[in-house]
């Protein structure tokens, strides 16, 4: 790719020139380790639970990580109104196909997530979370255009109630919490008032609390988080364990045995695949590329003027940078336990693709033209500047 000239004005050629290329770098370098952490965790799952292939995980995944690589430069050449357009598209049929887990859904441990499609289980309320947040982005900023008439707060309020009341019914309330994070993240950007803040800060406190009087499942995670002997702490002792067999530079590639006997060692406890296996190196390498996206997204923004691109941008970020911390987290036993992928490193079709159409997004609204100026809606290059007008 370096082969492209800035005067190339190929489609691949402006992408080229415009994508932020060290956030790219980051994204493809967590999906190598994605590869490598499904090589040493899959087959050892695949035996135990009787597949027919030892390596049955491991070709899926190659195959979701593959379409997700795609996927994402794909998605990270619309423009700033292509971005806008696939998000409310994708939204409106994702919301509804989530709803649709409650009526049809198959029921796992008790709730209703995923959509039977022949070899494929759908889990649609992971690609609700990215398109949710451009879309609320959207609803925000164009209610505080100037001289706007659009109750856009409002409207983006309503929406999240919707989301939140399905979430709830399936119940999900692990992703209810991260939608709810996002949709924070975005109001405290777009300039709400701290009393506001405050207000949404107790309603969020009071749902937390809801959450663990309502739900047996959560109150259990939070009694076993508390202390560990008073229900089945099983799999984080387990990973806790392997972390310290792991030390600094692991027990080397193949030679980990937590892979061997915790049931979600390749998609929610991967984390501690890799600390047994590849020590607490590679493991902080993987905690500084989610930290270096993040930051560097973030860093990019606030050179933004254009209220969408900066509240879109906070919501991507804001749910990736979360959701890497609720996995990490679980697994080294700082949070309690939630059933959540490490993006691109854990097994999971539904899960790799949404973030990838998240990640492809980010990086679309976080294009940059040669001038140093985001791209935006109208994908026209800036008129030239008269000579004597020339910086």
């Amino acid at each position: 790719m370096t082969a492209f000239s800035r005067a190339d004005t190929s489609t691949l050629g402006r992408w080229w020139w415009t994508v932020d290329r060290w956030t790219l770098a980051a994204l493809l370098a967590l999906v190598g380790f994605g590869y490598v952490m499904m090589l040493a965790a899959s087959p050892a799952v695949a035996e135990r639970i009787g597949a027919s292939s030892r390596h049955m995980f491991f070709v899926k995944q190659v195959a979701y990580l593959g379409m997700a690589t795609l996927l994402m430069v794909a998605v990270s050449m619309l423009s700033v109104k292509g971005v806008r357009r696939l998000a409310l598209a994708g939204f409106a049929v994702f919301i509804v196909l989530t709803a649709a887990t409650l009526v049809v859904g198959t029921e796992i441990k008790g709730a209703r997530r995923w959509l039977p499609i022949p070899g494929f289980s759908l889990q649609p309320s992971e690609f609700v979370k990215p398109f949710f947040a451009v879309a609320a982005a959207w609803l925000i900023a164009e209610g505080k255009a100037p001289g706007s008439k659009v109750w856009g707060a409002s409207i983006a309020v309503a929406v999240f109630v919707l989301v939140a009341a399905i979430l709830k019914g399936q119940p999900d309330i692990g992703m209810l919490l991260v939608v709810a994070a996002v949709f924070f993240a975005q109001f405290f950007v777009a300039g709400m008032n701290l009393f506001l803040v405050g207000a949404v800060g107790g309603l969020g406190i009071a749902a937390a609390v809801g959450a663990y009087l309502l739900f047996p499942h959560v109150q259990s995670r939070v009694h076993r988080f508390l202390d560990p002997s008073s229900g089945d702490s099983y799999q984080v002792s387990v990973a806790l364990e392997a972390f310290a067999n792991g030390g600094l530079l692991g027990r080397g590639p193949g030679e980990g045995r937590v892979k061997n006997v915790l049931p979600d060692a390749h998609a929610d406890f991967v984390f501690a695949v890799a600390g047994e296996e590849f020590g607490m190196v590679v493991c902080l390498a993987i905690l500084f590329l989610f930290a270096f996206v993040v930051v560097r997204g973030m860093m990019r923004l606030l050179a933004e003027h254009d209220l969408f691109v900066m509240l879109a941008g906070a919501g991507l970020l804001t749910q990736f940078g979360l959701q890497a911390f609720v996995n990490m987290g679980s697994t080294l036993h700082l949070i309690p336990t939630k059933g959540m992928t490490l993006p691109f490193v854990s097994y999971g079709g539904s899960s790799v693709l949404a973030i990838a159409i998240g990640m492809g997004m980010l990086l679309a609204l976080t294009r940059r033209r040669t001038s140093g100026r985001a791209t935006h809606d109208h994908d026209a290059p800036a008129p030239a500047l008269a000579a004597g007008g020339a910086r």
